[in-house]
């Protein structure tokens, strides 16, 4: 199963138990947001959880595009990916965790056809301010699927006020044999779903208070889920990132960590670029800027004369066609080409300003100030160039 029948089978399996699907799948947040980048599937959905009617009633289902940033030093294991796509499913203060939870291991069972005797859950085992959530330990057990108890892994939080309550997340393995151990004991256990029940709101003193409507709020990444099933040992090795895998080895010979970050910076560039995002030294286009110019540390490492005017105008086009984004890929090729100029450009300046006598030795932090704010050269590429 490909990632995009993936996608479809979910979709219809919660409409079919009266879910609305969700359209627009946008990475930036809506205006007034704080956040730079929409960083989960219920981002956007804050206010709903809040308590507001949301217009398409108490049942809804998405795909949600993300983005990041926290990651970004992750990327290049075999899960991480700046830009992925979050499968996520809601109640509205209409059903409880445990329903969800069953329709969840149906889906994965007999929708996608995953051996039950290869998922584990973790549930919340309760502490001295929260109960245990025996109502999701319950429905593992007449499921026949094995539990972990845990406490803060299976207390979700959306930050140090707000929503949260207990977590019912679900395992995959992935190792060679029959599985073995237990989800925090062995990282062959993948998380791939995350099922929560918002029961409490966290104040600012960090008490608990229930909430007068409890929401339930689930997600599952797409990629991560897709390389399982399709039995790959990283998500770069899912069907979505095939053409990346077949046509950049021939234009830039990297190690294989470098390759994957060189493809999921690219790609991700592509969609931040699709979505409206200009490079820029503050804010979504600074994020954009460091994607863009880490590819091209990695690509100058061993030959300056790599670029990404090499990358295949197919493999733009099939990023935004996978994301259904309405962009030339010529538009998207020209400014990432534009940027790459930008860097040669600082680089070099950068070059003279480094060679004079007073940067020669170990840099200060007022050093590094001066550096951003007089000569614009940001703490990360004044590093790269104190290695060359």
């Amino acid at each position: 199963m490909n990632t995009e029948q993936l996608l479809s089978t979910f979709v219809e399996y919660f409409e079919e138990r009266g879910h609305r699907r969700i359209v627009g799948s946008t990475l930036l947040p809506p205006p007034g947001d704080p956040v730079l980048f929409t960083t989960s599937g219920m981002h956007p959905l804050t206010p709903y959880l809040e308590g507001r009617p949301h217009p398409l009633g108490s049942r809804l289902v998405n795909v949600q595009r993300c983005l990041r940033t926290t990651d970004l030093e992750e990327v290049g294991d075999a899960t991480h990916l700046t830009v992925f796509e979050m499968l996520g499913t809601w109640s509205l203060g209409d059903y409880e965790g445990p329903l969800s939870l069953d329709w969840g291991h149906g889906l994965l069972t007999e929708g996608l056809g995953v051996d039950p005797g290869l998922l584990y859950a973790t549930v919340h085992a309760g502490d001295d301010r929260t109960d245990q959530d025996t109502a999701s330990l319950r429905l593992w057990q007449d499921k026949g699927v094995p539990v972990e108890l845990t406490v803060e892994d299976n207390w979700w939080s959306n930050g140090p006020v707000g929503p949260c309550g207990p977590d019912s997340e679900i395992f995959l393995w992935s190792g060679e044999g029959p599985p073995r151990s237990t989800p925090t004991r062995d990282d062959r256990w993948v998380e791939v779903w995350n099922h929560v029940t918002m029961s409490h709101r966290r104040l600012d003193d960090g008490s608990l208070v229930p909430l007068p409507r409890r929401n339930v709020d689930t997600g599952l990444g797409l990629e991560r889920l897709a390389s399982l099933l399709q039995g790959k040992p990283s998500v770069f090795e899912c069907d979505v990132f095939d053409p990346w895998r077949r046509l950049v080895p021939p234009l830039w010979h990297l190690d294989e960590t470098s390759l994957r970050i060189v493809c999921d910076h690219l790609r991700s560039a592509v969609v931040v670029l699709g979505d409206g995002v200009r490079p820029a030294n503050t804010g979504r286009g600074y994020v954009l800027r460091r994607l863009v110019r880490r590819v091209l540390t990695l690509l100058w490492r061993d030959d300056p004369s790599r670029g990404v005017g090499d990358l295949r105008e197919e493999l733009v086009r099939h990023t935004l066609d996978h994301f259904r984004q309405d962009v030339p890929p010529g538009d998207v090729l020209r400014h990432l080409i534009e940027e790459e100029q930008r860097f040669r450009r600082q680089l070099e300046r950068g070059r003279r300003v480094l060679a004079r006598p007073r940067f020669r030795g170990l840099l200060t932090e007022e050093d590094l100030h001066y550096l951003h704010d007089t000569h614009g050269l940001p703490r990360d590429l004044v590093t790269t160039l104190r290695q060359e």
